[in-house]
Order: structure tokens, then sequence, then C-alpha cells
């Protein structure tokens, strides 16, 4: 599961600054290593993470230099899903709800959440249609009405004038 992705290098020791992909950012302190994908995809160990203006700046070991960190930039900074903690009840990793058949609550099937995208009130699920198209559904409780992921299914109840063939 990606948590974070590489997006420059910070200065001149080989720190890179990482875009984050979590609800924890404070656990970038406590991880030691993350799986690297990109152009050197493996494991790296951390030596330090510090924030910076809503990103992590984090110094892998034998990343010592600006030429270093730049060799780093769009890797994603993953973890195996085993290792992730649990989540609160009723909260979801990402990675869990993609590919899940989406149908309303009256049992109308719409089509796969395809994906999951952030926004600063609440994040919001693209349904790709049966018919090829697209919907976008906001991921509130008002709305996703049930998460059954041992069925492979979401529910939800979708707001007045969000289905074109409503009515």
């Amino acid at each position: 599961m990606t948590v974070g992705t590489v997006v420059a290098p910070f200065g001149t020791r080989g720190e890179v600054q990482v875009e984050l992909d979590t609800d924890f950012p404070e656990r970038f302190r406590e991880r030691r290593r993350y799986y690297l994908d990109g152009s050197r995809p493996g494991w790296a160990e951390v030596e330090g993470v510090r924030f910076h203006k809503g990103r992590a700046l984090v110094k892998f070991a034998g990343c010592d230099d600006r030429t270093a960190a730049e060799a780093l930039r769009g890797a994603r900074l993953q973890v195996p899903p085993q290792e992730l903690p649990p989540l609160p009840e009723g909260s979801y990793y990402h990675f869990q709800l993609l590919g899940l058949e989406v149908v309303t609550a009256t049992g109308l099937p719409l089509g796969r959440l395809e994906a999951i995208h952030r926004t600063g009130a609440n994040d919001v699920f693209e349904v790709r249609l049966r018919d090829g198209g697209s919907l976008l559904v906001p991921a509130l409780r008002s709305v996703v009405v049930e998460v059954d992921l041992e069925g492979g299914r979401l529910v939800v109840a979708p707001p007045p004038g969000l289905l074109a063939d409503e009515g």
C-alpha cells in the first residue's frame, strides 16, 4: 500500500520531500523502512524524518546528496498490507475499497469503485459505470450506507440528482 510519494529532493544532504498519502502522518516517525518503487526499486532504511509545510522530509540510508535524492523523484513509499495497523470500526484503507461492486440501496447495480479522490472536505468515489461512463459519489456516511468487504460490494444512497435516470 502506498503511503507517500517522493516529489523532490530537499537541500543538499540527501533528504527527499514526500507527499503524504495517509491519514496518519505521525507514523512516518515510527516506521524505519519502506519499499520504494520507481527507477531503483527495493527496501530503503529510514535514517530520519521531519515535517515541513505539510510534507515529510525523509532521509534514507545511502542517499547522501542531492543527486541521489533526485534519483528517487516519483518513487512511491509502500508498506505491505499485513503491516498496516488496524483502523477503527467503520474505517477502511483505500485498497480495501477499490474494485468493490457499487449498488444503490434499492439494489440497482451501478458499476465498480475505480478510484478514490481526496478533496478538502471528504473523499470522492469514482465509480466506473456499466455503460463505460463514470460517476462521482461523495464518500459521506449519509451516502455510503454499507461496506461489505467479504461480499465485495459497496451500497450507496445517492443524493437527489446524482443519477441521471432518476425520476
